[in-house]
């Protein structure tokens, strides 16, 4: 039985259960008999789900940065733990020094076929899709057996008989031999969607004689839509739905917008569950987003053979006896790494590479030691460990020991679009870069030796620009530095004898999709250009708003 293809809208597909697995907690969101959307926050797009047994896998776009493809668990679709990376070693995944932001790995899917689980996906790169498989979602994930074929967003599904189908963005499909690398037949044009520009994310499913063809069109942004056909062969013709799309929020003053790019699952209950990505944007008109693309999860009905989608609430109600409606009620995560594993925690990711001599857990036991590789955030090839943003409002905290080097904390879309608390030689400093621009916007002495940075983000309390003049910033009970209205306010801290010493307010705009454009969301994270220095330990949580 196949991880696609199902006996019946109310059966329940025969899959070998693997051992329960016991990663690190992602996000746990469940209310009762709610759930809260995202599932998983911050920029995880493009989402693919299947299911073995009770256990679910989902993976999520990576772009440019390495290890490639997030690879998270859950027992009810609700809370995901990711436990690894599926592209985590460079013959797996090259990304040329020179790969620019929002390129790289685009759009995989995931899917369980045969006793191996199957991941395909595009390195656009390097202009080629490639397939790895494991027998375990924990690996050991093979090397990549590549295909050189147009378009972006490949899926694959298996007939009865074996043979096996890969789709393309188009939308075209393809017979391959996934293990020899070799295209069979092909194109064979399926279906375009009902007119939206960008027909794309196709994946077919076999569900009581029918092929469904699901995809999204109308770009991936507010326009975004997912619509479905089927055929009783997959090779076509496909019937469109009579109420196409099943699912879009284009036009609405809905919180979640852009949804699309969707994936559907069978739970072990015999419910239907559409997993899918959307954005939440904030400020004032026009508003902007900053976490990039989530992960969120929509139930599903079938009429006249159909799937049926609602619209998708930040808090959605789980039908009756299913698995969401059965999930562990939990609250927001707090991340904490304090560096006293011997390898890096699957959440860690850096632009393009990470190669093993720019970073250590044991020179200093205890302690993340990063070497300097490039001298500037603004260009490739600096040593970063990041961690994706996750909350709207929230906080992130580090104690460096800079050493005699230079090294600080960031929060950034890209080299283009970066606001950094670096310290070096016994001064804190706020840098910001937007686009063509860079500036210092504060400075603030410490003392030698170890201290805390914080970057603290928050959505209340938004307020236009005022400060236009020293005196006024001097007549105001206001930090040092900038104020300003946004998607959020990006707040700079550092550790004092007295308490947090707030340095800077940044308008978080210049670090939105809205402004620096691209496929990614924000990272925050450790950096170092120049030298060497330590890394205590690393928190991002999120922050409450006042009341």
């Amino acid at each position: 039985m196949l991880s696609q293809t199902f006996p019946g809208r109310g059966g329940l597909p025969r899959h070998r259960p693997l051992c329960p697995h016991h990663p690190r907690r992602c996000r746990a969101v469940s209310t009762g008999a709610s759930y809260r959307n995202p599932v998983v926050p911050g920029f995880h797009p493009d989402p693919s789900v299947c299911r073995v047994g009770a256990d679910y896998y989902l993976v999520c776009s990576s772009f440019e940065y390495f290890p490639g493809v997030p690879l998270l668990h859950s027992r009810d679709l609700v809370t995901w733990r990711q436990i690894g990376n599926i592209l985590d070693r460079p013959g797996q995944l090259e990304l040329p020094a020179d790969t620019e932001a929002s390129r790289g790995i685009f759009a995989p899917t995931l899917r369980h076929h045969d006793g191996r689980f199957w991941l395909v996906t595009t390195n656009v790169s390097l202009g080629r899709h490639l397939i790895v498989t494991a027998p375990e979602p924990t690996g050991p994930w093979s090397d990549p057996v590549y295909f050189d074929l147009p378009h972006v967003d490949p899926s694959l599904a298996w007939d009865d008989d074996g043979t096996c189908w890969l789709t393309t963005s188009g939308v075209d499909a393809y017979r391959i031999d996934p293990d020899g690398g070799r295209v069979l037949e092909g194109p064979i044009p399926l279906w375009s969607g009902t007119g939206g520009q960008y027909p794309e994310a196709p994946h077919l499913y076999r569900i009581d004689g029918w092929w469904y063809l699901l995809l999204s069109e109308g770009g991936t942004h507010t326009g975004h839509a997912v619509s479905v056909a089927r055929s009783r062969s997959p090779r076509g013709p496909f019937t469109p739905a009579p109420a196409n799309p099943i699912l879009t929020h284009r036009g609405t003053d809905l919180p979640v917008q852009a949804t699309g790019h969707g994936d559907l699952v069978q739970a072990l209950d015999g419910s239907w569950w559409l997993v899918l990505l959307g954005i939440r944007a904030r400020g004032q008109w026009p508003p902007y987003h900053a976490l990039g693309r989530e992960t969120f999860l929509a139930p599903v009905r079938w009429v006249d053979g159909w799937p049926v989608v609602d619209p998708v609430r930040e808090v959605t109600p789980a039908p009756p006896g299913s698995a969401p409606a059965g999930a562990t009620p939990a609250g927001p995560d707090t991340f904490h790494d304090d560096f006293d594993a011997t390898v890096l925690a699957p959440e860690w990711i850096s632009p393009r590479s990470r190669p093993d001599d720019c970073w250590s857990l044991t020179a200093r036991p205890g302690w993340l030691t990063l070497h300097a590789v490039g001298a500037t955030l603004d260009l490739a090839g600096a040593t970063i460990v990041a961690l994706r943003q996750r909350y709207h409002d929230s906080r992130t905290s580090v104690r460096v020991d800079p050493g005699t080097g230079v090294a600080g904390l960031t929060i950034r879309i890209d080299e283009a679009h970066h606001y950094d608390l670096e310290v070096r030689a016994g001064i804190v400093r706020v840098i910001g870069r937007a686009g063509p621009f860079r500036q210092v916007f504060a400075t603030h002495a410490v003392p030698d030796g170890p201290l805390v940075l914080t970057i603290a983000t928050r959505t209340h309390d938004l307020y236009p620009p005022t400060v236009t003049s020293a005196a006024d910033l001097a007549a105001r009970t206001a930090p040092r530095g900038v104020r300003a209205a946004g998607c959020d306010m990006v707040t700079f801290e550092v550790a004092g004898p007295a308490g947090p010493v707030v340095l800077a307010e940044l308008d978080g705009r210049y670090l939105s999709t809205e402004v620096a454009a691209g496929f990614t969301g924000r990272v925050v994270g450790m950096y170092v250009t120049g030298g060497s220095a330590a890394f205590d330990w690393f928190t991002h949580r999120p922050a409450a708003a006042p009341h």
